[in-house]
Order: structure tokens, then C-alpha cells, then sequence
């Protein structure tokens, strides 16, 4: 239960005590300074708690925004201030000056004091304390403390002429979307958002439903009929939907989570993996043997998505963060068809998941891959690029924050750590350009040496030392250059391809399929650990990299059991270490989100690019 403390002299007729509780919050009343001191004092501390001018005068959806959202500590709209367990201390403080300082309730007629309400007198100090307090964006919505019943009549005036309820529609879309998410769901899935908010239906439950209803999808596809595989785009598009409704409805009705935020991503990349492998199932009914193609679509796709996470986390704090690249980007951008030209090239999800469900209700397996396999290419290709070049044009300083974010990224197991210390010395004089280049010639030579080498060869083996060698170099000092976010991608790339090549090379059924599981269960790890850091709370802990050998542990794994295992039994091996890496990484994950999420960490909201 929250609570709210309305101070001040209270007008005849307002909806403010009504308002509150319709939002949640059980209603006292302070009859000054003192009193609202007292009443903060004896709400228990794991409680909201909000102070509220009596004489406030606005919309409800000003109150929510103000008042409800779960992400920040403090927050505050003119007349009203809240906060949440976290920031209590900070309100209780600002309170208590407020008190000594012989704040009280306003005389009748003392304009200066009515004007200048207790709440926001808590404000201030709170401000003058160095507290961050959250002010949110109320654009047209209306949150006003009127000074007399004119100035009171004209607010209701203004209330009247604005609609909230249309307001908090929009809002719930996301600010920045792809083409066909914007206009071909979104209009209709902010409703459906309604629809669940008002039915007690939370963001997580939506969540559940579009994973389920994507797992449906890859079984119908994995029937390999034309019936299967058309009701498999239709429910992939039906997930989709889903997966905008649950954001929609998080911003609908401020139900944001740190559990719901990893829900939500994570529950993204199995419903895509999980339908790449009911296409290569459906398409091996059919007598086509797809799995390197789908296998092939994974690794690209992951890879995409480090390249976007690994860059933005080194850019996450630069400073002099400039680059003639990024204007003329900032420019394209102000002009209409270029935004929807641009975010569409790109192939986020929208527009990726519309062309995977039509391209199998109406194609084959083997054309859907093709054409996904050749449009993320040419997206990895575009953006890459033009991060590349605004990497090089930008004069920035990283920080020690960005470094540690991409270490983290980097997955270093502990064979490359203990090559990383050893080579300390060596790798300062090492010229900038050298660390990216080290991480990618490295990957490269064991994932050529594992392409192009037979079944059973011990070369790919010694390769996966040279990528230990070369991965430790590229590690041994802080990732602050102006390319070592390329770091971290590299590292995906070789493994996840390394894995690919000799499962194609090991010639045998159901040694792909292996791989693609190993891969996933990989991959899985590699995404928790983005969302861990996007959501501050740390990388995995050190015992779950030991356990699970790092990239470059688990590269040369594969390649010694490729060399020293017939194929046979190298395809169960695959399994096996598929198995038992998809064990730790689930348990140790799931228990540390649950953990979070029940230890009431800070509310977190993805708002970034479209996947």
C-alpha cells in the first residue's frame, strides 16, 4: 500500500482525495508542517509515500506520471513529490528542514505562502540537498496549485480541453520505432494494452503469452506442411503483436520491472532462436536439410546484437562525444523518408519478423533463410560501418566504466585471463589499432582452420591456442580505444563460427542440430550478461565464466574433442556440453533476476533500438 499526505487548506469540491485512491495510495491529511512530519514518519519505511498540495488541481495521468512510476527514487510534478523506499531518507530530511525552518500551512489570504506549497518547498530542498528528483514530461496534461478560485477555474478549463486518456494512449507506444511496427501494430496494440491494463493483466503475463504463443509457431512450422508453416506466420505476427502489447502496457499503466525487463528480451531472443529451429525441423521433414542455414542466421543475428550492445556500452559516458559522421546522421534524420528508409534497412525486429512469416507461409525453409541470412548481412554491414566511421572521426575519451563494460563483453575465460597478465607489459606499447585487429585475425584463423580442414584434424585444435594467445593480447590492458568495442563481436563471431564449421565438417545427422544448441545456450549467456550490465546490476559472477570456460575456453573444447572424437561421437559430445552449459547458465540467471526482482532493485525499462 502507498500512502499520500495531503497538506494544506482543502478546497470544497476537489477530486484530489479520490484521484489518490483511485491510483493506489491510502489518503491522510496533515493540518501542517509538523503534521505531515509526524504522518511521514509513522508510514513504514518499505512503503511509497507522496506528499500532495490539497489544493492541487490537474490530471489524473499527471498524478500517475508523477507519482506511480516505480524507476526512480524521487519524483515530483508542481504541487506533489514522492518516494519510494530508496529515496525516504532524502524526502525525510528535506521534511524535517522544511519543519525547522517554521514551514507551516498558509494563513487565509496569504497569497505568498498559498503560491509556494509545502510539497514544493520539499522540492527545493531536496534539490538544494543534491538528490535526483525525476520531473516527468507532462506536455499538455495540466499539474497546478491555483492561487485562487480564477486561476482554479481556468485550470479546470484547461483539464476539460485535454484528454488524458488519449494522451497515455500515445505514450504507451514506444517514442522511436521501425516502420512496420509503428504502422501496422502499434495502432491497434495500444488498445489491446487498454484492454489488459483494465482486466488486472500485467506486462509480464503478456510476455508469457507472446513466448508461447511464438513456441506454438515454431511447432507448427517443425510440421513441414503448407498448412504448418501458414499458421506459423500467422501466430509469429500474433507473438509479435504481443511482444509490442506487453512494452505498451508497462508504459500504459507504469508497470516497469527489472524482472519484466529481462522477461522481455530475453523471452525476444528464444522466440526468434525457437523458431529458426522449427523451420530447420519442418524443412528436414521435407527431405531439405537446413540446420547450417538456420545455425548460420543465429550467430549473424547475435553477432548484429553485440556489435549494438558493445558499442553503445563504450559510448555509454564519452566525453567530447563528437564526430562529422554523427551530424550528417543527426541531419538525415530531420528529414522525413530518410528515418523510415533508414530504421527499415537496418531489419529490426518488426520488419524482420513480418519477413519471416510471410516468406514461410508462402516460401520454403531454405528461401526464408536465404533471405534472412542476406538482409542481416547487409544491415550488420551498413551499421558497423557507420559506427566504425563515427569511431574514428570522433575525438572521445572513454571512461573506466566503458572498459569494464566491454571486458565483461569480452567473456574472457580463465586460459585468456591468466595470457592477458603474462602479456601486460607487451600489450602497452601495442598501437591502438592492434587490439581489435588481434581479436579478429585470431577468430579468423581458428574458424578458417576449422572450415577448411578435415573431420577429425588436430590443426583447428592448434588454431584454438593461437586464439587464446591472440584473445588474451587483445584483453591485456583496458579496451578504451577507438575501436575496441569491435572486441566483443569478434570474440561471438569465432566461437559461434568455429562451432558451425565442425559441426558442417563432422558430416554426420544430428551434429548441426547439436551445435545449434550449444550455440543457443551460449548465446543465451552472452545476452544475460547485456542485460545484467544495461540494467546495473554487474556482470555474472566470476565462478559462472570460470565454470563455463569463457569464449575462448569453450573454443578450444570443441576443437580438441573434434580432433580426438570420431564424428559420432563428437555429435554427442556437442549435446552433452549444450546440456550441461544451458544448466548453469539457466539456474544461475533465473536465480539472480528472481533474486532481484524480489530484493525490490530499481525498476528498469528498455527504451533503447529496436532488436
Amino acid at each position: 500500500m502507498s500512502t499520500a499526505i495531503l497538506t494544506g487548506q482543502p478546497v470544497p469540491g476537489s477530486s484530489i482525495e479520490g484521484d489518490l485512491r483511485s491510483l493506489g495510495f491510502e489518503v491522510r491529511t496533515a493540518a501542517d508542517a509538523a503534521d505531515a512530519e509526524t504522518l511521514l514518519a509513522q508510514v513504514p519505511g518499505d512503503q511509497r509515500v507522496a506528499v500532495v498540495d490539497a489544493r492541487f488541481v490537474g490530471h489524473v495521468h499527471a498524478l500517475r506520471l508523477g507519482l506511480t512510476d516505480p524507476r526512480f527514487p524521487l519524483a515530483a510534478i508542481p504541487g506533489a513529490v514522492t518516494a519510494q523506499p530508496a529515496g525516504r531518507q532524502a524526502l525525510t530530511r528535506a521534511m524535517a528542514r522544511e519543519h525547522s525552518a517554521g514551514g507551516g500551512a498558509p494563513a487565509d489570504g496569504d497569497t505568498a505562502l498559498a503560491v509556494d506549497s509545502l510539497a514544493d518547498r520539499v522540492v527545493t530542498a531536496l534539490d538544494a540537498d543534491g538528490a535526483t528528483v525525476h520531473r516527468p514530461e507532462l506536455g499538455s496534461l495540466v499539474a497546478t496549485v491555483p492561487t485562487d478560485p480564477q486561476t482554479r477555474n481556468e485550470a479546470r478549463q484547461a483539464i476539460a480541453a485535454v484528454d488524458d486518456e488519449a494522451i497515455r494512449l500515445k505514450s504507451a507506444v514506444k517514442a522511436r520505432d521501425g516502420f512496420f511496427t509503428t504502422f501496422f501494430i502499434s495502432p491497434y496494440s495500444r488498445y489491446i494494452a487498454r484492454w489488459c491494463a483494465r482486466r488486472g493483466l500485467t506486462p509480464n503475463q503478456v510476455t508469457t503469452a507472446s513466448l508461447l504463443t511464438a513456441l506454438i509457431a515454431a511447432g507448427c512450422a517443425a510440421t513441414g506442411t503448407r498448412g504448418g508453416f501458414v499458421a506459423a506466420g500467422v501466430l509469429l505476427i500474433a507473438s509479435f503483436v504481443l511482444d509490442c502489447t506487453d512494452g505498451q502496457l508497462a508504459r500504459y499503466s507504469l508497470q516497469y520491472s527489472t524482472l519484466g525487463a529481462w522477461l522481455d528480451a530475453t523471452f525476444d531472443r528464444a522466440k526468434e532462436y525457437a523458431y529458426y529451429a522449427g523451420l530447420a525441423l519442418g524443412a528436414a521433414r521435407g527431405g531439405d536439410d537446413v540446420w547450417a542455414l538456420a545455425l548460420g542466421a543465429m550467430v549473424l543475428q547475435t553477432c548484429r546484437h553485440v556489435v549494438d550492445f558493445s558499442f553503445n556500452e563504450a559510448n555509454h559516458d564519452a566525453t567530447a562525444n563528437t564526430s562529422p559522421t554523427a551530424a550528417l546522421s543527426d541531419k538525415l534524420d530531420s528529414v522525413g523518408w530518410t528515418v523510415w528508409l533508414r530504421r527499415m534497412i537496418v531489419l529490426p525486429i518488426g520488419e524482420r519478423w513480418a519477413m519471416i512469416a510471410v516468406l514461410t507461409a508462402v516460401t520454403t525453409p531454405r528461401i526464408t533463410f536465404y533471405a534472412l541470412l542476406i538482409g542481416c548481412a547487409f544491415a550488420a554491414t551498413y551499421t558497423t560501418a557507420g559506427r566504425v566511421l563515427r569511431s574514428l572521426t570522433r575525438k572521445a575519451k572513454r571512461t573506466d566504466r566503458a572498459a569494464t563494460a566491454l571486458a565483461d563483453l569480452a567473456d574472457s575465460g580463465p586460459l585468456a585471463q591468466a595470457l592477458a597478465r603474462a602479456l601486460r607489459n607487451p600489450a602497452r606499447r601495442l598501437p591502438g589499432f592492434a587490439v581489435p585487429a588481434l581479436a579478429l585475425l585470431g577468430g579468423a584463423a581458428v574458424v578458417a582452420t576449422a572450415a577448411l580442414t578435415e573431420s577429425g584434424s588436430p590443426w583447428p585444435a592448434v588454431a584454438a591456442l593461437g586464439y587464446a594467445l591472440t584473445s588474451g593480447l587483445a584483453v591485456a590492458r583496458p579496451l578504451k580505444g577507438a575501436l575496441d568495442w569491435l572486441v566483443p563481436p569478434f570474440f561471438r563471431a569465432a566461437e559461434y563460427g568455429t562451432v558451425l564449421a565442425l559441426a558442417v565438417n563432422a558430416g554426420v545427422n544430428g551434429a548441426l542440430p547439436a551445435a545449434f544448441g550449444l550455440v543457443a545456450a551460449v548465446a543465451y549467456h552472452h545476452y544475460d550478461t547485456v542485460y545484467r550490465i544495461r540494467g546495473n546490476a554487474g556482470a555474472p559472477p566470476a565462478w559462472l565464466v570460470r565454470a563455463t570456460g569463457g569464449h575462448d575456453g569453450r573454443t578450444l573444447l570443441v576443437t580438441v574433442l573434434a580432433a580426438v572424437l570420431t564424428a559420432a561421437q563428437f555429435k554427442v559430445a556437442l549435446t552433452v556440453l549444450a546440456v550441461a552449459v544451458a544448466l548453469v547458465v539457466l539456474v544461475e540467471s533465473i536465480r539472480f533476476w528472481v533474486a532481484s526482482h524480489l530484493g525490490g532493485a530499481p525498476a528498469v525499462h528498455d527504451e533503447g533500438e529496436p532488436a
